[in-house]
Formats: structure tokens, sequence, C-alpha cells
């Protein structure tokens, strides 16, 4: 029996209301914003009627709109998130991005849930626990190889599966980090990520001797997997994620466009396999290019093996450097005298690496071809490989409208016993008939250029002629009767759209399920008394509360009287060719610590799982 063709997300990221359109614009699919409270990024917070009106325009293109409400929650605030999760329901949010389980405990209406990358979904089992108690999507780890993503479509198929696609990588297995609570009682589970991972480290022994100092040692590249779209759609992966609910309009414009143009490829090639979510065509006036937008250099991760041999850290500098543009020949305080590989604009930014290597940048006042004039006094070393990381005319240009969305609508107009009709109809349902009365006459010339001329202006609205079927060709009708009636068509036909957007409910929760674990620790999370009935309706036996609701964590330290504060798969003796499986292995000691001011942690490597800890010793 045949199957109807997959249906296929691009999901991007919006900070506020204004970013979430020019997103929808650029050819998302849907997009994720946060609400005023408990969203896992704190500073990009949106009020219920910003949101209303993301929905509102987004609706009109069968797009969907997911609010996060990803960190974990406290006792005191549970009739807080209630009350907000019925006003983001009443206005047609389409799902919720969830961490803690005390929301399957609440009396919420039926909204659909996700279940957010911060509830650490490793294996098929947690995969499959989570799909029966309702979560209609699962946000897989970053971490996760396509053998993985494919494993867990095949036990939960039903299941809609979400991944990263592109953008910043949390070094830790999100929902799994406690380092920045344990140094600066700042929690990436509440929202206040201090990015500790992006600090610079020395590397040392257990004596102090300093093996690496000063290098970004947990700063990890930006993800890219925009050629790898065509496998992760064969494994199982149906909604594809740009990270970046903190970044600029420019930003997401930029990406949404390279990725909405790769998936609309790899659709093209499998028509019968896979169909885009929502409507409507975009039209962008640039060309997209990841390189051209903040990043830190590009990484697969672990997309295609679990021990790769790509480098994924980026030691020198968490910033973006830029792409490259050309090498110093000459430099004095005031003018520098470079070979150029491509044009520099007045108001460029550029930035190189010193001899000691950090890496300082400028901005260009005047550029007169090879030479250039920083705003400020440089001393650069001739041969020194300059970068562009800020592209005045391009920033310009994307600051301007750069793209429209528009659905093709089919138009027929035809005569009827007591005047004339005209049906409006989109690829994707539904469609519009309105009848006029009006009495009509044969037509003195002909009228077929007239009409169509009329029908075809859409004027303002989301429409664009796709065909014009005009059956009343012979019969006079006035223009302004006709231009009436067409807005009219229309303006019906916007309305319906929105009207029969398909809104997904939340599936009833299997109370038989067991959860994979009968204890928990910290590293689950639990912060309220929902989240615990949740777990022990579910099978949980001992659950350890979450890090965070235990003053200064010394409750939840281990036996050992250590605090194990991050696992990550990233390993830094991999990256830095000191593999313990491999003979290079030897020429580090087995202890290594990294120190970062006041900060200290015990690195620990389970080489059994590829695994590397990150453990406070104080």
């Amino acid at each position: 029996m045949k199957t109807s063709p997959r249906p296929i997300e691009l999901l991007a990221p919006a900070r506020n209301a204004e970013i979430a359109i020019e997103a929808l614009l650029h050819g998302a699919d849907a997009i994720y914003i946060g609400a005023s409270s408990h969203g896992a990024r704190s500073a990009a917070a949106n009020s219920v009627e910003d949101i209303a009106r993301i929905v509102e325009f987004a609706h009109k293109f069968r797009a969907r709109v997911y609010v996060t409400l990803n960190t974990i929650i406290y006792d005191s605030e549970l009739a807080q998130v209630q009350k907000l999760v019925c006003e983001l329901y009443r206005i047609g949010v389409d799902a919720l991005i969830v961490q803690d389980m005390a929301l399957l405990r609440m009396d919420i209406p039926p909204i659909a849930l996700h279940a957010s990358t911060q509830c650490d979904i490793r294996t098929p089992d947690k995969a499959r626990f989570l799909a029966s108690v309702g979560f209609e999507q699962l946000v897989l780890p970053r971490e996760m190889t396509l053998q993985e993503m494919r494993e867990i479509h095949n036990a939960i198929p039903g299941t809609q599966l979400e991944a990263f696609c592109h953008g910043a990588l949390c070094v830790s297995y999100s929902g799994d980090c406690q380092a920045g609570f344990a140094t600066q009682r700042r929690s990436a589970n509440r929202g206040e990520c201090p990015q500790i991972c992006r600090h610079e480290f020395d590397l040392t022994d257990a004596r102090g001797n300093k093996l690496i100092q000063g290098r970004h040692l947990l700063s990890l590249r930006d993800l890219n997997r925009s050629h790898l779209i065509p496998d992760m759609l064969e494994a199982g992966i149906s909604s594809f994620k740009i990270e970046g609910r903190l970044k600029d309009a420019a930003y997401v414009k930029n990406t949404v466009a390279a990725y909405r143009q790769a998936l609309d490829r790899a659709i093209a090639a499998k028509p019968d396999e896979y169909v885009r979510s929502s409507q409507g065509i975009s039209t962008i006036s640039f060309t997209p290019s990841l390189c051209e937008s903040f990043n830190r250099g590009f990484t697969t991760y672990f997309t295609s093996s679990p021990r790769p041999n790509e480098k994924m850290a980026s030691m020198l500098t968490p910033k973006w450097i830029g792409t490259p543009v050309g090498k110093v020949i000459r430099c004095t305080p005031r003018e520098i005298r470079a070979k150029l590989t491509t044009p520099i604009a007045n108001g460029d930014g550029l930035g190189f690496f010193d001899r000691a290597g950090r890496f300082c940048g400028f901005r260009v006042n005047r550029a007169d071809e090879s030479t250039l004039y920083p705003a400020t006094p440089q001393q650069i070393t001739s041969g020194t490989e300059l970068y562009r990381n800020h592209n005045k005319l391009r920033e310009e240009a994307l600051a301007a409208p750069t793209a429209s969305r528009t659905i093709p609508v089919d138009i027929t107009l035809r005569p009827t016993p007591s005047g004339i009709a005209i049906d409006a109809s989109t690829q994707f349902g539904p469609s519009v008939s309105l009848l006029a009365e009006t009495e009509t006459q044969a037509a003195r010339q002909p009228q077929a250029e007239t009409h169509r001329k009329a029908l075809a202006k859409m004027g303002d609205t989301i429409f664009t002629p796709s065909s014009i079927t005009d059956l009343a060709q012979n019969l006079f009708i006035p223009l302004s009767q006709l231009t009436a009636f067409r807005r009219e068509v229309l303006e019906k036909l916007t309305e319906n759209i929105s009207l029969t957007h398909p809104l997904h409910y939340r599936t009833k929760e299997d109370h038989t399920s067991l959860f994979p674990e009968s204890q928990l620790t910290y590293h689950h999370n639990v912060a309220n008394r929902l989240a615990r009935e949740f777990y022990k309706s579910h099978g949980v036996t001992e659950i350890e509360p979450a890090l965070e609701t235990t003053g200064n964590g010394c409750a939840a330290k281990e036996k050992s009287g250590k605090l194990t504060v991050m696992t990550t798969r990233y390993c830094l003796r991999r990256e830095c060719d000191r593999c313990l499986r491999t003979p290079s292995g030897s020429q580090w000691p087995a202890k290594l610590y990294l120190e970062s001011g006041p900060d200290r942690f015990e690195l620990e490597f389970d080489c059994t799982h590829c695994l590397m800890h990150l453990v406070a010793t104080h």
C-alpha cells in the first residue's frame, strides 16, 4: 500500500516577533520562540500579544508556531506556568517545547507537546517512553549519529523527530550541564547559561603543570549539516532546526534562505517520499551564504560517526573570525597595504591573529583598492592573513526588506444563471466560491484580456496568480465590480486558510508505560512535586532533586565527594590527538584538569562509551 509523503519542516529561531515574521517570509515552515518566562534563553522573552501576532501571520501559510517552555519549573511557579499555557493555547500556538514533566500533570488544555533537547533523549527506550506519554515531536541531541537517529525512528516511526541542522553547539549533552550553576549559580536549565564553555582554559596535570595554556578548549565550532540533509531525511528526521534564538534578523534571514534551498532540493529529488509542511513560495533578493553569517568555523560533529576524524573545536577564539580576504604586505599604524582576494568597502570589519595567537579586529574607515585606512592604529606583521567578519554592504542589503512569500492561487471566472461566480483555490486547499447576483450582457468586444488583468492583480495580499480560467470572456462585467469581487474572494480565501489550519492535540498518556530508569539523580532535573508525581506514576522509586533546588548543591554530591557537572561526547584528548586508544595518548598523564580563573574541573574519560566528564573539584 502506497503511503503518503512525509511532511518535512524547516524550523527557524526567533528572538522576537519581527524576526519570526522575517523567518517565515524567507521560507521557514515553523518558528520557535520564547514566551514571557521559562524559556531556555531568558534574554529572548516575548509577550502573549506578540506571539499572537506571529500565529496570525504564520497560519496564513499553514506554518506553525512553537513556544519554548523548556526550563525546569519550581513549585512556586507551577500556577504561573499553567496560566501561561492556557493563554498560549487560546491564541492558537501549535505546540510547546518543554523539558519539565510537570506539564503532563497540570490542568491544561490538550495543546501538543514537544520534548525539548533538554530532555536528553539518547536512547530508543527513552524516546519510546516519551512518545507513549503524549509527546508528538522529539528533539534529538545534537551529538547523535545518523545511525542513532535511524534507530530511534525505527523504534517510534509514528512520532516526528526533530534534529538541529545548523548553529551553535552546546559542548555538553543539553539538559545535563550543571557547570554554570556549580560555578556561578547561573543555570542553563533555568535559561541563564553563563557559557563557561566559551572561556579560556589551561589544561594541567595533577601537579599544576600546564600542558596547554590560555585556549578555548571547550568552545566548539558551529554545526553545519547543510550537505547532509538527504541523509538526515533518510534517517527519519522530519523537522530541521536552526539554532539561534539570540541571533539578529540578518543571521536568521540568511540561514533560513540557505536551508530552504537545501531542503527544497532534497524534497524535489524524492517527491513520493517527502512533501513540504507549509505552503507559499519565498522570493529573496540576495544569494544565501552560510559562511557570511556568524560562525566559529563549521563541523558536522558526530553526524557520520561516533568517532569522527574531523576537528570540532575553535580553540583560538570563540568569536567569528569571518572569511579570508587577503594578506598584509606592509603595515603602518594608519595605513595597511594588502594583497586582497576580494574588494573591501568603507565600513567593513576586518580581523587577524597577532603573534600571540589572539584575534584582533578593526574597522576600515576607507578602502582604496589594496590600501586600507583603519579607524584605529594597527600593528600587523607582514604576511598576516586578514579576515572580514563585517561585510557592510551585505549587512545594509540584509537590513532592508529582502523577501516576500506568496501562495499560488488558481482562479476561475464563470457565468451562472443569476450572474457570475469566482472560484479560488490553492494547492493545499481550501477553496472558495462566491456568487454575485447581477445582470450580465454580451460584450461588444473581446473581454478576455480585460478580465485576466483584473483577476491577476493580487495587490497586497499573500497570493500570486498561478492560473486564470475565464469562462465568462464573452460577457461584459464592469471593471469596478470585477475588482471588488476579486478582492472579496481573496479575503475569504485568506480567512479560510487560517480557519482551517490543522491543529494537533496532545495524545492520551499511556499510564502503564515505565520510565527506563527506576532511580533518578540530579542529572534528571526534577525540580517540583508534579514532576515527582509523574515519574513515580511511571515506576520510578527514588528521585534525587535537581541541583538548582538544593542550595549550594552539596546534597547532590556523589559518593566520591565530587560533582559531575558536564558529560560530553566531545573528547579533549581526541581533539588534541592524545586519545587513550592510540599510542600518542601516553604523552599526556592519566589525570587532567581544566582551570579558568577560580574554576577547576577534573576530566574523567569513559573510553568504553567514548565520553568525557567534567567534575567540579571544589
